[in-house]
């Protein structure tokens, strides 16, 4: 079957999403995440894209990007190449190491943009592995509080300031976005209530909310090891979002 055309963006931003082949570990050290970040440094000079956030998962990664001129897919192949034959060499391995065709949307409003600027600097936060946007070592978050070359900072700081900006990335991010956690079949909300329901008990679930700790805790594990989505959970519960993130 053909694959579907990639969606052009009218802006030239895209949000960008690349996981690791049968969705493997990409970065194991330091010095992987480091190597991509100088590849980004590098590839910009000379693909003259603006990267205006990135994230790097340990077997995934988020760029918010725009092309100018050279288009999407050469960008990324450009980045992908370089990082591939080193990562090869440094492990002492051959084949591919993204899955073979990257994932894009297109950002065509600013509220949208600033919205997938939030939600891939909060990715380490809802992935458990940080309290605080600013904790994780591996974004683009700090480079906004930094000089650099890399992050293209000038678009974000002509519509907010830099404490707007902190707490703008203190607020939940209510938007859906596309991303290879929730690539799998989507359950709707009609079944998402109904297996909330069975899970706690009770066909009305906004019981929860009068559970003790312990045991509320209990349930939004087990929701979350079901396959529902936190935001789902959220929504469906009127449990807070940091709460079913934390539990």
């Amino acid at each position: 079957m053909a694959r579907q055309a990639r969606e052009k963006s009218e802006s030239g931003i895209y949000h960008v999403m690349l996981r690791g082949i049968n969705k493997q570990q990409i970065f194991f050290e330091e010095q992987d995440y480091k190597r991509f970040i100088r590849i980004l440094i590098d590839c910009k000079k000379v693909s003259k894209f603006e990267l205006y956030a990135y994230c790097l998962m340990n077997n995934h990664i988020h760029l918010l990007i725009k092309e100018n001129g050279e288009p999407l897919s050469l960008i990324m192949k450009r980045i992908g190449c370089r990082f591939v034959y080193w990562y090869n060499a440094k492990y002492e391995r051959v084949g591919h190491l993204f899955q073979d065709r990257f994932r894009s949307e297109p950002i065509e409003t600013d509220e949208y943009f600033l919205c997938a600027l939030r939600y891939i600097h909060q990715n380490p936060v809802d992935a458990g592995l940080v309290k605080t946007c600013a904790d994780y070592p591996f974004s683009s978050y700090n480079w906004y509080f930094e000089n650099g070359v890399l992050v293209d900072k000038e678009r974000i700081l002509s519509m907010m300031n830099i404490n707007q900006f902190k707490q703008f990335h203190l607020a939940p991010n209510e938007t859906d976005f596309v991303d290879y956690h929730e690539s799998r079949a989507r359950i709707t909300d009609e079944k998402a209530e109904e297996m909330i329901a069975a899970i706690i008990g009770n066909s009305n679930v906004n019981e929860i909310s009068n559970m003790d700790s312990v045991k509320l805790r209990d349930h939004l594990q087990t929701m979350k090891n079901s396959g529902l989505s936190i935001r789902q959970i959220a929504k469906l519960t009127g449990v807070s979002k940091r709460i079913v993130e934390k539990a």
